[in-house]
């Protein structure tokens, strides 16, 4: 090989190597939470959960309510209970006989606070919306309320394929049969 193609070849061989290699990093998965870290301290139901709020001094926990979705009441067994506990089971992490809630990402939306003074937010845990992923497995109901609804076409879908396969409130076998809102009115 000769002097005057070797550099044309080397050049070429450069750039095949770099483009693959762009190409190589844009397929690497990039995943960016959005929102505020938090401390979990407490689930308090299939829609709510504490958090410790270090901006205020001194810190204070506050609720979060998650947006886009109405879980079971507590009373309504079993799925109430099975609501929450899959919200601890998604953010907990097993140390010994203990069960320890990790850090989530709070992303609000339009609304900050419902009416009850609760912080609203999509809640974040290793790059899974967990309300999505409560609607999706069938524990929750989705719910969009506006102006709150950034998300409402994936919180519908995912409620979509939990009726359609049957999951959770959706088995055919052990249906939710009031929504939690008729259940409170029901029982207060």
């Amino acid at each position: 090989m000769n002097s005057n193609t070797a550099y044309p070849n080397r050049l070429i061989a450069l750039l095949i190597s770099c483009s693959f290699l762009l190409l190589l990093g844009g397929c690497q998965s990039k995943q960016v939470t959005p929102g505020i870290p938090v401390q979990v301290q407490q689930v308090v139901s299939g829609q709510t959960i504490e958090v410790l709020d270090t901006t205020q001094q001194p810190a204070l926990i506050v609720r979060v309510r998650l947006i886009g979705i109405e879980a079971p009441d507590l009373r309504q067994q079993p799925w109430g209970t099975a609501a929450k506990t899959r919200i601890e089971q998604l953010i907990g992490e097993t140390r010994g006989q203990q069960m320890v809630l990790q850090s989530v990402f709070l992303e609000p939306d339009v609304q900050t606070k419902d009416s009850f003074g609760r912080w609203l937010a999509y809640v974040w845990h290793d790059g899974v919306m967990l309300n999505e992923q409560l609607i999706k497995e069938g524990y929750v109901l989705a719910t969009p309320r506006s102006p709150n609804n950034k998300y409402n076409e994936r919180l519908i879908r995912a409620q979509e394929y939990a009726r359609i396969m049957g999951y959770g409130i959706w088995s055919p076998e052990q249906p939710l049969r009031l929504t939690p809102a008729e259940f409170r009115r029901r029982n207060p």
